[in-house]
């Protein structure tokens, strides 16, 4: 059974000028041998000389993510300095093979850069949209950015395995457990945020509790002057009518 015919993308180096040399679809730079489209890798033997590589369109020609382009990545891991993600759609049309892709820190969010923490916008499994700012090729990964408003996470599942309901740009809550997560969540214009879930805590809970300094405000009445004479006044005369009963 003949092995699966390799698949390339622009850039890809595929040998040495020493092993082959160029056909269509390639081209030869410091002594190797590049891929200019995407397709399929062709080896053809030569009687004289070196083998002929090319490189091959199909007929379903594989869609590649594109400089501006919006798409549809799944995260399969993040760290302090960035999340990796696998590219799953370009626009609305699904890709016959994933690409890798990396949304650096520094592009999560257009404000703030240096306050941004990667675990508190993405988590693996989340699906995010996201666009290309710079193109990649088989060795390295698209690089990618959600700083816009429109982009950021669209699906994200809790511990409890709900799926989350966005209650702000920033934040998605479990309708099950009620939970809340931070994620870099969608903004466009004139979005109204879902309703968030009810609480079903029982209603013996702790009743909420004014903030400390405001404390001695919200619990003790407000006297006024005029009130504090009356009380005095009040006192001197019971003193006096005691003093005769006294007598």
């Amino acid at each position: 059974m003949a092995p699966p015919a390799r698949y390339c993308v622009p850039g890809e180096r595929l040998c040495s000028t020493g092993e082959a040399s160029a056909g269509s679809g390639t081209y030869t730079r410091h002594g190797f041998i590049f891929a200019s489209l995407a397709g399929c890798l062709e080896k053809r033997n030569e009687e004289s000389g070196l083998p002929v590589v090319s490189v091959v369109r199909d007929a379903e020609s594989q869609l590649l993510p594109d400089v501006g382009a919006v798409v549809t990545c799944k995260v399969c891991s993040i760290n302090s300095r960035f999340a990796k993600v696998h590219i799953l759609y370009i626009g609305s049309t699904p890709l016959k093979s994933t690409f890798r892709g990396t949304i650096r820190r520094e592009d999560i969010r257009a404000t703030e850069k240096d306050k941004v923490e990667v675990y508190k916008s993405f988590r693996p499994g989340d699906i995010v949209l996201a666009k290309v700012i710079s193109l990649g090729d088989a060795q390295s990964n698209y690089l990618l950015s959600t700083a816009e408003n429109e982009l950021g996470v669209v699906v994200a599942r809790s511990e409890a395995g709900a799926q989350m309901v966005p209650i702000s740009w920033c934040e998605m809550q479990c309708p099950r457990t009620h939970t809340k997560d931070f994620r870099k969540g969608l903004l466009s214009e004139g979005s109204v945020w879902p309703q968030q879930p009810l609480d079903l805590s029982p209603l013996h809970t702790a009743p909420h509790l004014p903030e400390a300094g405001t404390a001695s405000q919200a619990l003790t009445p407000r006297m006024d002057f005029t009130f504090v004479l009356c009380i005095i006044n009040i006192f001197q005369e019971l003193s006096a009518l005691l003093s005769q009963c006294l007598e």
